[in-house]
């Protein structure tokens, strides 16, 4: 095993969230784009002699037990011929509590990685079945690339679109998925649209009337949700929308804007307030994995 490899964890955002339904178990059923961006987290694995599966540098108030990457890695430990231990050397960059998917990120590179590292041959499909039981997301960092999401998010499709410049922004507070998910104010109904209703409403050469509104393509059904409970999400809202078109990625709480160019967007970085966490970046496909 190359333990001094380092293994990259992008965050994403989405690009747009409805809610359209409620299944029996509790789980929302939802459309959303989900963009990857070149914010990353950064794991390394080092081997244990032991059977014990550990995280290093894990961030306060931790749990080990109910992080995703020693989650991840006990999913898969008993698909192993032999006993197997590992070390998740785990640095975060990636905001924590954000809505930008750095722990379903982590998670899904620990299956990738540890799939590698062990020699299980697993495929994509598999390694999404068991991320899948970590959080709706994990699937589609082993998917890998842009992806229209629709059942509880686990229905990827892959989409091409054109490579843009995002200015995040992110105040000093968590938003915790549960939180919104469980308001009665959320939305649960909102109409579903299709992809390619979407991506006529991106092309302005469609009619109008043909395609799908500038707000509708960007529409969160969980903002409203998020910036009444949150005060230091809506003022980042009302602060960033000043600048461009605001969007909330996923349950928050972080913010994002479309920028022309990487220059406009680090235009808008400099004039961030105090106290809140800013990133440009651009998107990309997930980092091909390799030895």
């Amino acid at each position: 095993m190359n333990s001094a490899k380092t293994w990259l964890a992008p965050a994403k955002l989405n690009l747009f969230l409805r809610i359209t339904g409620r299944r029996t178990d509790g789980y929302h059923l939802l459309q959303t784009l989900f963009q990857i961006v070149d914010l990353y987290d950064e794991l390394k694995f080092h081997p244990r002699e032991d059977q014990q599966i550990t995280l290093r540098n894990q961030p306060a108030d931790w749990s080990q037990q109910q992080d995703l990457c020693v989650r991840a890695a006990k999913l898969l430990a008993p698909l192993c011929p032999k006993p197997v231990g590992i070390d998740i050397e785990l640095t975060k960059k990636i905001p924590i509590g954000a809505g930008l998917g750095g722990g379903s990120s982590d998670a899904a590179t620990t299956l990738i990685a540890l799939n590698h590292y062990w020699g299980l041959n697993l495929n994509k499909q598999q390694l999404c079945e068991i991320g899948l039981q970590l959080g709706a997301d994990v699937p589609l960092f082993i998917f890998g690339q842009t992806a229209w999401a629709e059942g509880i998010g686990e229905e990827l499709s892959a989409v091409d679109l054109p490579h843009h410049w995002y200015l995040i922004v992110t105040p000093d507070c968590q938003v915790p998925t549960a939180t919104i998910f469980t308001s009665e104010q959320l939305t649960r109904n909102s109409p579903s649209i299709t992809i390619r209703a979407y991506l006529d409403g991106l092309d302005q050469s469609i009619h109008p009337l043909e395609s799908v509104s500038q707000s509708e393509l960007t529409k969160n059904d969980c903002l409203p949700v998020v910036r009444s409970l949150y005060p230091a999400v809506d003022a980042a809202f009302n602060w960033l929308q000043q600048h461009g078109m605001a969007q909330l990625s996923g349950t928050g709480a972080s913010l994002f804007c479309e920028c022309k160019t990487q220059a406009a967007a680090q235009q808008i970085q400099q004039l961030v307030p105090t106290g809140w966490q800013s990133f440009v970046v651009q998107s990309v496909l997930h980092p091909e994995i390799d030895d």
